[in-house]
């Protein structure tokens, strides 16, 4: 059972309540406005990810390595995201719990996230296999330098 869904509700009606109780219909106005400008500043913030995301192609991140570096657990969708200024490449139907995501960089380099519960639980950076190193044989060593101390 997901404990933020309960807590969060819960507190702030014993914060409107303690307002109350505190100031009155002026202790209830100030919480209210609090409450209001928390909300608009999370909306503002997710439609300034949004908008940028929408800029990149879906899937994409200018560097899959930096991306698995800054990854940690528990952080949610919109963090990445704002990582990565792109919409992930959805691998699982829409309304599937775990959800999957892939950003590829453009050394086809990806790495793939997974979420539970809009939460990031494990991730995997997969590189591509380094080019077969070629049989020509290297070039011949230059002769040496004559002494340039004389």
């Amino acid at each position: 059972m997901n404990l933020r869904r309960i807590a969060i509700p819960l507190g702030i009606l014993v914060l409107c309540f303690a307002a109350w109780r505190a100031m009155g219909w002026q202790g209830l106005f100030a919480v209210g406005g609090g409450l209001l400008m928390w909300a608009l500043l999370h909306f503002t913030r997710l439609m300034n990810v949004m908008s940028k995301a929408s800029k990149r192609p879906i899937g994409y991140v200018g560097s899959a390595v930096m991306l698995n570096a800054k990854l940690r657990e528990g952080v949610n969708l919109m963090y990445v995201v704002a990582l990565t200024r792109s919409l992930g490449e959805p691998l699982t139907p829409e309304g599937t719990d775990p959800e999957r995501y892939r950003w590829t960089d453009g050394t086809q380099s990806h790495v793939t996230c997974e979420f539970r519960g809009g939460r990031l639980v494990q991730w995997e950076l997969v590189r591509p296999a380094p080019a077969e190193p070629s049989t020509t044989e290297p070039p011949a060593a230059l002769p040496d330098a004559p002494d340039a101390r004389r």
